[in-house]
């Protein structure tokens, strides 16, 4: 049925559910997994000296943040006996991330969290998985 899962993280509770889901369906379909956690690319401002993180700093923060977002999955997955491939990618819009990275990775499904919103604009503009939904060419598995 599917041979490749994709599960995005953001490290919520919420998420850790359909870590759970994708791992435990991987397994029993003997399919592989790919994750990813999106990283926010650095708020750069017209007045650079007013900036409160160095750039190099506020990149290194993030990245420590995906990596362990990304190494939960990747536990879980060496936990299950399931073989998963992790990735750490920087985009302004996380489903853009999510939906490109299945596309280049042959991914035939992917399973997400109902609701990782992130501040004001999840509000404003809807959910991450609202929008992986409406633009995604292959099923989505979400996990409430």
């Amino acid at each position: 049925m599917y041979q490749h899962i994709l599960v995005p993280t953001d490290g919520s509770d919420i998420t850790a559910q359909a870590v759970l889901a994708a791992t435990t369906l991987a397994r029993t379909l003997g399919a592989k997994l790919t994750t990813i956690s999106v990283k926010e690319p650095f708020p750069y401002s017209a007045i650079s000296e007013m900036q409160p993180v160095p750039p190099q700093e506020f990149y290194d923060a993030q990245e420590r943040i995906a990596a362990a977002r990304v190494k939960v999955v990747t536990d879980a997955a060496a936990a299950a006996g399931v073989p998963c491939t992790a990735f750490t990618v920087e985009a302004v819009h996380a489903w853009e991330a999510i939906v490109d990275l299945a596309k280049d990775k042959g991914c035939d499904l992917i399973v997400m969290a109902s609701h990782g919103r992130r501040g004001v604009s999840a509000l404003l503009l809807g959910s991450e998985t609202q929008k992986v939904l409406t633009h995604c060419k292959i099923p989505v598995l979400v996990v409430k």
